[in-house]
């Protein structure tokens, strides 16, 4: 994270405070209408800079905790309606494996700005229903809410066919981005992947009534930050859902999906378990090194520890 946060502020030296302002509010309104973009909400550099600036680092801080919930060692990747690349530096990272890397997107600013500070990876303008290359990780994050529900599973199938051994889909934890998660978990599924996280089974989800699986990423603000988002704490919480597919077998763990809660001598967690029934699992101190894993535990973590 320590590089992308100096590649951007490298960025935004060139680019006067006043002018990152008023583009980051108008892409905070357009974002926040919640109607699919029928035209590039990034219309130029300084909105493509801006956007940068706003939601690189909760995007990377995402997508980094999603990459750390399976296992995999893909040699090659598309990281589809990428923009300027925040999941490519989180997932090569992740992913030390990663020979080539390729970003898609139809923003040819955000690909510039992408390139200007990552040139290891290839970037290509790309519109939606064209073919995508046949590689070992296909990876999109928080771009199905920007489609129309035809164009969602146009691109969650295109996906699926396109990767060698793994499909991970990224999007806002809101039960909206949940819902999105949960309809290309169930293509996916039919298609023949498996998933690999967060569920622990392959049935319906068994979140029920007004509950909604997401889970949680702490970033870290920077001054600039703090001033563009008119915000005064020096960290932010980024709440996403997720699933991560592979063609191997499911651990069959649980998964913990809310923060822990402590008591004198006692643990409870709230665990997505197997049979697909999600409730308290309670670990008292009478349970030892199980109970010291509970007090270590984190919301997102598999449950039982390994």
């Amino acid at each position: 994270m320590t590089d992308l946060r100096e590649a951007l502020d490298r960025l935004l030296e060139a680019v006067p405070p006043k002018r990152l302002a008023e583009s980051v509010q108008r892409l905070i309104t357009d974002y926040r209408s919640g109607r699919p973009a029928d035209e590039p909400l990034l219309r130029n550099m300084v909105d493509a800079t801006a956007y940068a600036a706003y939601r690189m680092p909760a995007t990377h801080a995402a997508v980094a905790a999603v990459l750390k919930q399976f296992t995999a060692s893909p040699r090659s990747m598309l990281d589809v309606g990428g923009g300027s690349g925040a999941a490519t530096w989180a997932a090569l990272d992740a992913f030390p494996s990663l020979e080539t890397v390729t970003v898609l997107d139809q923003v040819p600013e955000a690909l510039k700005l992408g390139e200007r500070m990552l040139p290891r990876a290839s970037w290509r303008q790309w519109r939606l229903g064209e073919p995508l290359d046949t590689v070992d990780l296909v990876l999109v994050s928080y771009v199905l809410g920007e489609l129309t529900p035809e164009a969602q599973h146009s691109l969650v199938d295109d996906a699926g066919v396109a990767a060698r051994e793994a499909v991970v889909i990224v999007e806002p934890g809101t039960p909206l981005g949940y819902q999105r998660i949960l309809d290309a978990r169930e293509r996916l599924i039919a298609a023949g992947w498996t998933v690999a996280a967060p569920c622990p089974h392959q049935l319906r989800c068994g979140m029920t009534g007004k509950d909604w699986c997401h889970f949680a990423a702490r970033v870290n603000r920077s001054a600039l930050h703090r001033k563009l988002k008119e915000a005064e704490l020096g960290y932010e919480d980024e709440k996403f859902s997720y699933v991560a597919l592979t063609k191997g077998d499911n651990q069959g763990r649980g998964r913990v999906v809310r923060h822990p809660a402590f008591r004198k001598g006692l643990v409870t967690l709230q665990v997505c378990n197997p049979d697909t029934k999600v409730g308290p699992t309670l670990v008292s101190k009478r349970e030892g090194p199980t109970y010291k894993a509970a007090r270590d535990a984190e919301w997102g973590d598999p449950w039982p520890p390994a």
